[in-house]
């Protein structure tokens, strides 16, 4: 294969996470946003080290297990992966992947659970970032994601299939007002312009939406006017808060330099499992709310009992996990670096009447070695690349009989698994919870324990029977 040149092929196999493997003579070629049974027609654009990435520019052939897509952002839109999939195939493809990249890493037998499916599988996300730009150079003001494959050409999706009315009413009504006003969006290159990002939130329990306008420092526009527009929606949820965020930061992320109020209040709640969340405009709270209770209850499952139990939630964010298990629990101490997550976290214990929850602001690494508790069981849930080495081995050596490891990026989890396993943990059970339908990701569980416990043989004697099946 030679870079820039044009190659056929047939998609073997999707890797995680959305790497479809084309066989071409004496070569595998990565090519992305294809599905496995898929004749396309791709270009080389990169080989390094023998390895060979192209760029997909045609389906000649559909697999035969394709649907077409409902949503007619699909084609163009960089949000979702595999909108032209049944739902039943889309997890069939999870749980592959996620199997194939536990038993590399997974040294001896455990039990795979597979990957269970989200309770809601469209209009699932309690939270979406809209970037302002173009669809392609000096052409209107659009709104919604990044175009595929795109890092400056941005879609409206007023149409999109993963939030409810609520959201797309939203996003058109602030749209409109600014293509009238002719309010110039601001250039990631330039770095000239105002508006920037458009974050909505709504609880999936509780109906309460919050909206924020995030635009640079640049220009001086009266808010007054969308604000009375968007008041004026017929919504099914209800506006909590209307917020306008100035950033001024020369990355494209959402943050926040300074932030006014400008209706209602800066935070909503959301209900779990029958606990209530205050959550603020820029704290972490999963994704999918209804996803999100299965994931806390295997979670729960895997931990097991409680009872006059000490627990340290690590990477605690809003303290989600460490209020599901605190009713039970002797004590729970969360550890989170994001100073005000652990700020909201310590609000929505007070909420929920939690007496016996503790939550630290910092590096875990640092932190742990300043607890004064000693654990009888950890949870982890770390960002998408997993856990420091360093904190990783202090976490080990606390020599906890359990740990439950959740994670959003699986590829980090097994790397993570290599070094526990290394210091004696046996993975006992794994699965994977489908939070982001359409889309390649997957949240993935494990628990492990210390190797020759209780857990171990119980595991072993529930695989034997299953094998027995």
């Amino acid at each position: 294969m030679k870079k820039g040149h044009i190659y056929e092929g047939t998609v073997e196999r999707v890797d995680f996470p959305n790497k479809g493997v084309i066989r071409f003579e004496e070569h595998n070629a990565v090519v992305k946003n294809t599905v496995p049974g898929q004749k396309v027609r791709f270009q080389v654009n990169k080989i390094r080290k023998g390895k060979c990435e192209g760029r997909l520019l045609e389906v000649l052939e559909r697999s035969s297990v394709e649907i077409e897509p409902e949503c007619p952002h699909f084609a163009v839109c960089g949000g979702c992966t595999y909108q032209n999939l049944p739902y039943e195939e889309q997890i069939r493809l999870k749980s592959n992947q996620l199997r194939e990249l536990l038993n590399d890493a997974i040294k001896e037998p455990y039990l795979f659970e597979g990957v269970k499916e989200s309770p809601c599988r469209e209009m699932y996300r309690n939270k979406m970032e809209f970037s302002f730009g173009d669809e392609e150079k000096d052409g209107p003001l659009a709104l919604g994601m990044h175009k595929r494959g795109s890092f400056y050409d941005i879609v409206t999706v007023d149409k999109c299939r993963i939030v409810d009315e609520d959201y797309r009413k939203i996003l058109s009504c602030v749209l409109d007002y600014f293509k009238e006003e002719k309010v110039p969006f601001y250039h990631k290159m330039r770095h000239v312009g105002y508006l920037r990002h458009l974050l909505v939130r709504k609880g999936a329990k509780t109906g309460e939406i919050l909206v924020v306008l995030v635009t640079s420092s640049q220009m001086e526009v009266p808010d007054k006017p969308w604000v009375e527009r968007l008041l004026k929606l017929s919504l099914d949820g209800e506006l909590a808060g209307i917020l306008h965020t100035y950033n001024d930061s020369l990355a494209d992320v959402v943050q926040s330099d300074r932030t006014e109020l400008l209706y209602g209040r800066d935070y909503f709640y959301e209900e779990l499992l029958g606990l209530k969340f205050r959550i603020s405009p820029f704290s972490f709270f999963q994704t999918n709310s209804l996803g999100a209770e299965v994931l806390y209850e295997t979670a729960r499952a895997y931990i097991g009992d409680t009872k006059d139990k000490v627990i340290f939630d690590l990477y605690s964010g809003t303290g989600t996990i460490a209020q599901m298990l605190a009713p039970v629990a002797e004590q729970v101490v969360g550890v989170e670096i994001v100073e005000e997550a652990v700020e909201v976290a310590k609000e929505n214990a007070r909420l929920n009447g939690l007496s016996n929850c503790r939550f630290i602001a910092g590096d875990v690494l640092k932190v742990v070695d300043g607890l004064s508790e000693k654990p009888d069981l950890i949870v982890l849930d770390p960002p998408r690349d997993g856990v420091h080495p360093k904190a990783l081995q202090k976490i080990i050596d606390f020599g906890v009989e359990r740990i439950v490891y959740i994670s959003c990026k699986p590829t980090s989890l097994a790397r993570d698994l290599e070094l526990l396993q290394g210091c004696g943990y046996r993975v006992e059970r794994a699965c994977g919870v489908d939070m982001f339908p359409f889309t390649s990701h997957v949240e993935s569980i494990v628990l492990l324990s210390k190797l020759h416990t209780k857990q171990n043989i119980e595991v072993e004697l529930e695989m034997s029977e299953l094998d027995l099946l």
